[in-house]
């Protein structure tokens, strides 16, 4: 099948065609590239989602990331931005691979069909002017002929007609001999180009227009070709992209089953474990045997009219400690028992007396008492400081030893800060010994610098490391001191994790000796605040120059007790030691053995003798 010899009279037709198939390629190109700007528009919205969800840097969000649902999450993100990579490569290469290479193409493809359909024009046009020379000869050939015709016809009337002179005759025989030799030499013109124009016309038809036809045919076979495989590089380069977009989907999965319930809840704990013990049982507080409390000089009714230490509950002139405890706090504190205190050993050392004398029974203080001795006890005062630090917590400022923080959480804390330090002095080393190294560099070679310029750089770094260095001991110190804590769960501890909030418990080791510090939190009103400001001032003086607690009294032990926990003190079985503060009905009793050493020890450890004028006093 060829076009030259079925189409050999469709020029106009196969120029149509040829043109329709270039649209074709061109609409095609226009459907790839719309196709590239939607992969790039894809993949663009595809990495500014996965951006959107991206935690922020230093936030809270980061902090969030460390359960394996939430890495679940930004693995799924992560992949996401990979995959809009592909879908970005999808369009790069549709755009080197297909619409470069085609737009080349049709520029080629348009020389192409140009040159072959001017070529087609050119012969046509030679067709078309031999057909002319033919015409006119034809014509011509006609026209010698009649007029040769005409010429005979006159020459026989003259040569018949006896009145015409012999003259007139013989110059119309010239004249009819000259009109056949012009008309023979029309045939023989005419004949010539005839044969000529034949042989054209079967060039024309049999050679030139199936020439240029095949090459115009061979032309659109190429196109159809090279659309063919433009469509299949289309698919192709889709495929391309397929096996990792399979493994990014793959990775989301993989992700996916990664999430642990069980470490995400153990993570939880660790991020607000407090290292408090639960508070025990409340005990039981009976109202109905008579009260039977020796009156302290700490008792209401002797402290109204002691000046520092009035402590007024209600009026417009409230108590220096009130300010700092929310009603519902302080009623917590009231009436809340402490942690009870261990048992006495099964079996009595051999010194103990099996039936020997106990320790006197404290009567179970009802709720006036225990409300009277929080107001005006004295001891509570010298907390003072904490409060105002717990106060200044609550205004925005955070301790530089974390002591605002759960004991756990605040290892945590220094533990973190410890390997920032660290790696803060690693780095300052680095920095040493780079600088150390180029001062050898120009020792050895003092044309590349002056030595000495650096002494004032290492100079700086060394103090740079002294410096981060003695912050490191510092918080390396705290940090021990927590660590050294958090084992022992004393009774201490236990009867103040009943009592602590998790935003404020600033003075839990300042106020070791007090078995319960008011400090745990600080919403009062705007106006109380501000009290506590003047009152802080007031009161700096007294702090510092608190005196100890006098003895109201005497203890001997009973049996030894291991204080190991604190705010408690250890004593030997047979020891005897002042009592500086009875037991208030939660089981302990607070002695002294020096001036330096004083803590509770349990009340049925010990057998006490009160001193008689201290209770009157």
């Amino acid at each position: 099948m060829s076009w030259g010899i079925e189409l050999w009279d469709q020029f106009d037709n196969l120029e149509k065609h040829t043109q329709w198939g270039i649209d074709i390629l061109e609409k095609y190109i226009k459907f790839v590239k719309e196709r590239t700007e939607i992969e790039l528009s894809y993949a663009k919205q595809l990495r500014n989602l996965s951006k959107k969800y991206q935690p922020k840097k230093n936030s809270k969000e980061e902090e969030e990331y460390r359960y394996t649902a939430c890495q679940a999450f930004l693995a799924t993100l992560n992949e996401m931005n990979d995959y809009a990579g592909q879908h970005e490569l999808i369009s790069e290469n549709m755009t080197s691979q297909i619409i470069v290479e085609l737009v080349r193409y049709v520029q080629e493809l348009k020389q192409e069909r140009k040159s072959h359909f001017h070529d087609g024009r050119k012969a046509q046009q030679h067709i078309e002017m031999c057909w002319k020379q033919l015409e006119s000869s034809k014509r011509r050939f006609e026209r010698d002929c009649k007029e040769a015709d005409r010429a005979q016809q006159y020459f026989e009337k003259m040569d018949a007609d006896i009145n015409v002179t012999k003259a007139d005759v013989e110059k119309a025989r010239q004249q009819a001999q000259t009109r056949h030799q012009m008309a023979e030499d029309s045939k023989t013109d005419y004949s010539s180009i005839l044969q000529k124009f034949n042989h054209e016309q079967h060039e024309y038809y049999h050679t030139h227009v199936p020439n240029i036809f095949q090459k115009i045919q061979e032309m659109e076979e190429r196109r159809i070709v090279r659309i063919g495989e433009s469509v299949k590089t289309y698919a192709e380069l889709d495929r391309q992209v397929i096996p990792i977009i399979g493994k990014c989907l793959d990775g989301i999965v993989k992700a996916a089953e990664s999430i642990d319930p069980k470490n995400d809840s153990q993570l939880v704990v660790e991020a607000y474990k407090s290292g408090f013990e639960p508070p025990g049982d409340i005990e039981f507080e009976d109202y109905t045997q008579p009260m039977k409390r020796t009156v302290s000089d700490n008792s209401l009714s002797n402290s109204r009219g002691e000046g520092k230490s009035e402590l007024k509950f209600g009026g417009k002139s409230k108590g220096k400690l009130w300010p700092f405890i929310k009603k519902n706090k302080l009623m917590s504190l009231l009436t809340s028992p402490h942690q009870p205190p261990p048992p006495p050993p099964a079996s009595a050392s051999p010194s103990a007396v099996p039936n020997g004398p106990q320790s006197p029974k404290q009567q179970k203080e009802p709720l006036s008492h225990r409300f009277n001795e929080f107001m005006t006890s004295k001891p509570k005062i010298h907390c003072f400081r904490s409060l105002k630090r717990g106060l200044s917590l609550k205004l925005g400022a955070t301790p530089e030893d974390f002591s605002n923080l759960p004991p756990e959480q605040r290892r945590k804390k220094l533990q973190q800060k410890v390997d920032e330090l660290n790696k803060e002095i690693q780095k300052e080393m680095d920095q040493r010994d780079a600088i150390a190294k180029m001062k050898d560099v120009y020792l050895k070679n003092p044309q590349m610098g002056d030595p000495t310029s650096l002494d004032h750089k290492l100079a700086e770094v060394g103090h740079n490391i002294d410096k981060l260095r003695l912050e490191t001991q510092k918080f390396e110190a705290w940090l021990a001191e927590v660590e050294g804590r958090l084992p022992a769960r004393s009774d201490q501890a236990r009867r103040q994790s009943g009592m602590y909030e998790a935003q404020n418990a600033p003075s839990v080791n300042n106020c070791a000796q007090d078995r319960e510090s008011p400090d745990g939190s600080y919403t009062e009103e705007q106006s109380q605040e501000s009290e506590v400001k003047v009152l802080a001032t007031d009161f700096d003086d007294e702090f510092d120059d608190e005196e100890p607690l006098p003895a109201i009294g005497t203890c001997k032990a009973l049996y030894t007790f291991e204080g190991q926990n604190e705010g408690t003190i250890s004593v030997v079985e047979g020891e005897t030691l002042y009592v500086i503060e009875e037991d208030k009905g939660d089981g302990w009793t607070r002695i002294r053995r020096n001036e330096d050493e004083e803590g509770y020890v349990p009340t049925s450890y010990v057998e006490v003798y009160l001193d008689k004028n201290a209770k009157d006093c």
